[in-house]
C-alpha cells in the first residue's frame, strides 16, 4: 500500500508542479503578442487550470502524502525533512491564496476591459504581471525546495 501511496503522491506532485510552470509559460506567450483578446484567453485558461488540476493536485499531495507517511511509521511533526516540507508547502499555498489568485483574477478582469474598450494599458498590465510571476516564484520555489528535502531526507 505504501508503494502505491508514494506514486500517487509523485504523480499528484507532477500535475501540481507541472500545471504551473505550464500557466506561467503560457502567459508570457499571450504576453508577447500584446493583444488582451489573448491575454484574457491565456489567463481564464490558467485560473481554470488551477481549478482542474493544481487544486486537485494539492488534496491529492496532502492526502497521500500523510497517508504513506503513516503507512510507512514515520512521525509527521516529528521527521523534520516532513515537517519543512509542510511548511514550504503551506507558504506556497498561502502566496497562492493571497497573492496569485487576486492578481490572476485583477489580469484577467484588465485585459477583458481592455478587449472590450479598445483601449488597452499594456505598461499597467505588464507592472501587474510582474507582480504575478515574483509571487509565482515564491509559490513554485518553496514546493520545488519540499521535493527536494522529501527526495534527499536530510539530517535537519
Amino acid at each position: 500500500m505504501y508503494l502505491w501511496l508514494k506514486f500517487l503522491h509523485v504523480l499528484a506532485v507532477v500535475m501540481f508542479l507541472g500545471n504551473i510552470v505550464t500557466g506561467v509559460f503560457w502567459h508570457r506567450h499571450a504576453l508577447r503578442t500584446r493583444d488582451p483578446k489573448l491575454l484574457a484567453h491565456a489567463m481564464d485558461g490558467v485560473r481554470r487550470s488551477d481549478r482542474l488540476f493544481t487544486m486537485p493536485g494539492v488534496f491529492l499531495i496532502l492526502g497521500s502524502g500523510i497517508w504513506a507517511a503513516i503507512q510507512a511509521g514515520f512521525p509527521l511533526l516529528g521527521t523534520p525533512w516532513i515537517l519543512w516540507t509542510i511548511v514550504l508547502f503551506a507558504v506556497s499555498g498561502i502566496t497562492f491564496g493571497t497573492r496569485i489568485a487576486p492578481i490572476q483574477k485583477q489580469l484577467h478582469a484588465f485585459a477583458e476591459a481592455g478587449t472590450r474598450r479598445g483601449a488597452f494599458d499594456l505598461a499597467a498590465y505588464e507592472r501587474l504581471s510582474k507582480r504575478w510571476e515574483f509571487w509565482g516564484w515564491v509559490a513554485i520555489v518553496t514546493p520545488v525546495a519540499g521535493v527536494a528535502l522529501m527526495v534527499l531526507k536530510p539530517a535537519l
